[in-house]
């Protein structure tokens, strides 16, 4: 019995032996694709990134001129459009004019307050996307145009 118990512990030694060589190996492999799919990760991310340089870096005011037409004809009224193209003192005044418009609504004046700064958006976001992408460049980012 104990030549029998001696074979059982050298099998069980060798058993050990090779799991833990397969598993070095399986790290081993492992460890490989983890540096290759980070490898790959990280030249998605790069390219990414300069997709988004191209698109949204670009010089033209395209971007600006879509989002800010859109945010003029839907958010007008509380000045969105003249935030995102960097003009705070007019975007405070539709805001102001708007919300003194909607405290002044329980008096009949306060409707004509709250519906001017509307209309006022309706009209630029129009005017923004019907201009070219150069002339809107030129005549809001580079211009610095506030009203119309």
């Amino acid at each position: 019995m104990s030549e029998e118990n001696n074979n059982l512990g050298d099998d069980l030694k060798k058993g050990a032996e090779d799991a833990l060589d397969g598993a070095k190996d399986a790290a081993k492999k492992a460890t490989e694709k983890a540096g290759d799919f980070a490898e790959e990760a990280k030249e998605t991310a790069e390219e990414f990134v300069e997709e988004v340089k191209e698109t949204f870096g670009s010089d033209n005011g395209e971007n600006k001129k879509v989002l800010a037409g859109i945010l003029g004809i839907v958010l007008g009224a509380f000045g969105v459009h003249k935030f995102i193209l960097g003009y705070n003192k007019e975007g405070f005044i539709l805001l102001g004019i708007f919300i003194a418009g909607f405290i002044l609504s329980c008096f009949l004046i306060g409707y004509l307050f709250v519906w001017v700064p509307g209309v006022i958006g309706l009209i630029e976001g129009i005017i923004y996307l019907t201009k070219s992408d150069d002339e809107f460049y030129q005549t809001y980012q580079v211009g610095k145009k506030p009203w119309f």
